[in-house]
């Protein structure tokens, strides 16, 4: 374990290096991640202006939502920082053969064809998000419980495995088709599901769909689980249950 967080630290440091080299291009990627975020939030306060909440019903005023949207900015963060980058060259490294050097080495082969590279302008959107949170929270009419926020966490963590697990699979969709330039297309019609509660999924389309992305492909629960911890906490009795 200790060998492989040392090449992991080694892997981050000549990733951050070679970002600082080119502090321009780093920079107006920052902002242009942030200009895209906020442009979202003011399209979400907008719709606030004229609804109570996010579906009817559905108990997502303005505070918990934005604490959703928080939590999908973080979670999305760390795939975007840490896996994707190194997931979308492994077209380029089947078709070139570097493949078969990565597979020959006495390492993990899924760790280095999967964290050798990093994209440390996407924590931009992780730090906005980290700071959304803080500000809806504040404004929760109930703090939530202590048990909700070491939950928050674990859950935070277990919504990153889901997105890693797909992006694996769509990666390795590569080897088969020899070219998958569409990976970062799908990955954004799949995500743009998770972007949203999932309770506002209902009628005779909404449930079916709804079915298929929390059984099938699980990406309703990357952040409705643990957003609705924080915004939506359960009783003392429910949490004597869990």
């Amino acid at each position: 374990m200790r060998r492989y967080i040392k090449i992991f630290s080694t892997f981050a440091r000549a990733c951050l290096v070679r970002d600082m080299t080119f502090r321009v291009n780093f920079l107006l990627e920052c902002l242009t991640s942030l200009g895209w975020m906020s442009m979202n939030l003011a399209f979400y306060l907008l719709i606030f202006s004229f609804t109570p909440e996010i579906g009817r019903g559905s108990g997502w005023s303005r505070e918990p939502f934005f604490a959703f949207v928080a939590t999908g900015l973080i979670i999305n963060a760390i795939v975007q920082t840490l896996f994707m980058p190194s997931a979308s060259e492994l077209t380029e490294m089947v078709r070139t053969g570097g493949l078969d050097s990565v597979l020959v080495r006495p390492l993990d082969a899924q760790f280095l064809l999967s964290m050798h590279r990093f994209d440390f302008s996407s924590m931009a959107n992780g730090l906005v998000g980290l700071g959304l949170l803080i500000w809806a929270v504040l404004r929760f009419p109930v703090a939530p419980p202590l048990i909700a926020w070491l939950l928050y966490p674990l859950l935070i963590v277990c919504g990153v495995a889901i997105l890693y697990g797909l992006i694996i699979m769509l990666a390795a969709a590569t080897i088969l088709m020899g070219r998958n330039q569409s990976l970062y297309d799908f990955w954004f019609y799949i995500t743009n599901f998770s972007r949203y509660p999932a309770e506002i999924y209902a009628g005779p389309w909404g449930d079916p769909l709804r079915t298929v992305c929390t059984f099938v492909i699980p990406i309703l629960l990357v952040v409705n689980v643990p957003a609705g911890t924080l915004a939506r906490p359960l009783s003392g009795e429910a949490w004597g249950m869990v």
